[in-house]
């Protein structure tokens, strides 16, 4: 069968960064099963997105679906034939379906016998179907926002200019939204709607476009913005500091990339360097220019920046200069105003700030910022306790937590202009004043910020990550906004995360569910409802355990073994379970599991444990058996108390025989009910020693093994 290539484009006004990916993507992905669905095939495919444009191209797609063979089934064979003559309803099945008696087929089911015909379909022409396809796209891409012109069913994230539609070196006819399809797409804007380009082939629309400028291929683009700042040289040398967030945006901004360098007065390089950053990358999509990286006592690369700056051009080269200078003046505007702020906020100390937190709202039934912070101040003092900190530590992290939010009154933060340095601008200010511990502690209680955002690396700042996200999800869970689904609009899932994280990085011993009880006390005195909701805000730190033993490689059903003992207590549930991970799948370990899960099955329905008496033990494999279950708690005295789990778990494998013998050599269900009941209460006791460790019952074993 013959192939044709099919290329299609949207063109449309710019669209904004963040619609184009998941737009592209989508249409990728209903392209791909739309053919699938249609049992048609494409030899390759490739998209491309610039904020003019979507595209997708495929090549070697056949003329026409392949004919396929169906089966039809009519009614009942006593409904279809009376007597072995057709009936009115056989009939007009064969009629219906074009078929005569000759070809009737028996269809032997479960529901019995029906007659049937086989009828051949014609493939329908793939450009048809391609048309069905294209007609219901724009309506299904899911935008966060669409626009609506002309026709209402049209509504898209921007108005739709033309349709760029080829099947083969053919045009694909269409008209969607009072626009016809055609062989011709456009270039840059500034080269206006007058030059259109036409495309002879769809193989050929690429490499057409790319000799007017425009790297519609979005991987290519890219590479070519990054190629290009890497190649750019300063007068005072230095480097473009790339930023992979904002080289993923700034090429969604562009379809013909052109990097540009400008400068601002080197007055402004007196401002704390985020801000300075903030403003060229975030507000204006510009990249820094780094002098030199020096790295600080911390281990964090501190980087001197440049008065430069590039910004990646869309507009014609020609007149590069006047856009450079239009760039110049709105950065040097905006840090203008950044050194105002600054400025106004550093003639009064940090802590001046503070009471201004009075009239900062954190939630309407939580009460305002001071409150938070009162909270966490308190909850750094509990975890200080737990910790046995020294006073001058304890202090530094009550100190800490007393500025922690202080930032956020100032103007820098409260004029809305640079929200995402909140712990920045109050380790800035707080330089001034006070120690660096309690500066770089306020900057780093907010994180981690992100999945991949590092952890502090303060105690300080530390502690206080964890009392402000402890006081935000008990609080937030509390008054009823327990996230679901994919709705977390506070990113509480983001805030437990880190919390385990930390204690778990630091090997904190503490109790989390005293930590957590605490914070509800504390809230529960502005809202007192938030105490009723303890259970599932213990129940969502679970879940939040749970994932991070998964990310640190644990098998599920090792994770189900030893979190339903205790997960209070962070650290000790990790160490059981990486000793249990470790000696999984050891040959003994297996025999272990087998016994254990052999003594839990056989008491697991005794609603009453009698008391283990040594006097009514008769048999003498039963004494043998609980001296040496009594030696095995004496060996285990120490390594439990030290919490060696993988000696103890050493230990409990090499007990295994034991159980394994006892078994074999005592019948424990005996019709003797004292001395069955006793037996009972000796396993009971061994099975209360193992799970100190973990319950080895739920360890999965191959059926095949058992």
């Amino acid at each position: 069968m013959k192939t044709y290539d099919f290329l299609m484009e949207i063109g449309v006004e710019e669209i904004p960064a963040d619609h184009i990916q998941p737009a592209i993507s989508f249409i990728e992905s209903s392209f791909c099963t739309y053919i699938l669905k249609h049992r048609l095939t494409f030899r390759s495919l490739r998209c491309g997105s610039t904020p003019r444009r979507f595209a997708l191209l495929a090549t070697g797609m056949p003329e026409r679906q392949d004919d396929f063979e169906i089966i039809r089934t009519g009614p009942a064979m006593r409904i279809a034939y009376q007597d072995s003559v057709l009936t009115g309803a056989g009939q007009g099945f064969l009629k219906k379906n074009g078929a005569e008696e000759k070809d009737v087929l028996i269809q032997t089911t479960d529901r019995g016998e029906f007659i049937a015909v086989r009828i051949n379909q014609p493939g329908q022409a793939t450009p048809d179907l391609l048309r069905e396809w294209i007609i219901d796209l724009p309506a299904s891409i899911p935008f966060p926002k669409r626009m609506i012109w002309k026709e209402p069913d049209l509504a898209f994230s921007r108005p739709i200019r033309w349709w760029l539609l080829l099947w083969g070196d053919q045009v694909l006819p269409l008209t969607a939204g009072g626009i016809s399809s055609g062989d011709i797409t456009y270039g840059n804007r500034y080269k206006g709607l007058s030059n259109p380009i036409h495309i002879t082939a769809p193989s050929k629309y690429f490499d057409i476009l790319k000799e007017h400028g425009i790297l519609a291929d979005r991987s290519e683009r890219k590479q070519e913005i990054r190629a290009q700042l890497e190649s750019l040289s300063f007068p005072e040398g230095g480097r473009v500091i790339i930023d992979d967030n904002l080289l993923a945006t700034v090429t969604d901004l562009v379809e013909s990339p052109n990097a540009c360098t400008a400068s601002f007065d080197e007055f402004y390089l007196r401002l704390p360097q985020k801000i300075i950053t903030c403003t060229i990358n975030q507000n204006q999509k510009c990249f820094g220019v780094m002098q030199e990286a020096e790295a600080t006592a911390n281990g964090d690369t501190d980087v001197r920046l440049s008065n430069h700056f590039v910004f990646i051009s869309n507009g014609d080269p020609q007149h590069q200069g006047t856009i450079r200078i239009g760039n110049e003046k709105v950065v040097g505007a905006r840090l203008a105003d950044a050194m105002w702020y600054y400025n106004e906020d550093t003639r009064h100390p940090l802590e001046y700030y503070s009471d201004k937190l009075e009239q900062v709202v954190f939630q309407s039934e939580l009460g305002t910022m001071a409150e938070k912070t009162r909270r966490i101040s308190a909850l750094a003092d509990i975890i200080s306790t737990q910790l046995r900190l020294p006073q001058e530590e304890r202090d530094l992290a009550r100190r800490s937590a007393s500025l922690a939010k202080a930032d956020l009154a100032t103007l820098m933060l409260g004029e809305k202009e640079f929200t995402k340095l909140q712990g920045y601008i109050g380790m800035q200010y707080a330089r001034a004043t006070e120690l660096d511990e309690v500066a770089r502690g306020i900057y780093e209680h907010y994180m981690p910020r992100g999945q991949n955002d590092r952890l502090p690396s303060t105690l300080t700042g530390s502690i206080v990550a964890v009392a402000d996200k402890v006081d935000t999800v008990c609080g937030i869970i509390g008054i009823g906004m327990l996230p679901t689904g994919s709705a977390d609009p506070f990113a509480l899932r983001r805030a437990a995360n880190g919390v385990v994280q930390i204690i778990a990085e630091r090997n904190w011993d503490f109790d989390l569910v005293a930590l957590i009880d605490a914070a509800l006390i504390s809230i529960g005195q502005k809202n007192a409802a938030v105490r009723e909701q303890r259970e599932p805000i213990i129940g969502f730190f679970r879940q939040r355990i749970n994932w991070l033993l998964q990310q640190m490689g644990l098998d599920h059903d090792v994770i189900d073994s030893v979190m339903h003992i205790d997960t209070a207590h962070l650290n000790d549930l990790i160490k059981r379970a990486r000793a249990v991970q470790t000696h999984k799948g050891g040959d003994d370990f297996f025999k272990l599991v087998i016994g254990f899960k052999r003594v839990s099955n056989i008491i697991k329905d005794c609603t009453h444990i009698s008391e283990f008496s040594e006097t009514l033990l008769q048999d003498d494999f039963e004494k043998e058996f609980y001296l040496a279950t009594e030696e095995l708690v004496r060996n285990l005295k120490l390594p439990l108390e030290t919490k060696d789990y993988m000696t103890v778990l050493d230990k409990l494998v090499a007990f295994g025989s034991e159980i394994d013998r006892f078994f074999e050599k005592v019948l424990v269900n005996c019709e003797n009910i004292p001395l069955r009941l006793n037996r009972y209460a000796l396993l009971a006791r061994l099975r209360a020693l193992f799970l100190r460790v973990a319950d080895l019952a739920l360890i999965v074993v191959d059926d095949n093994e058992k």
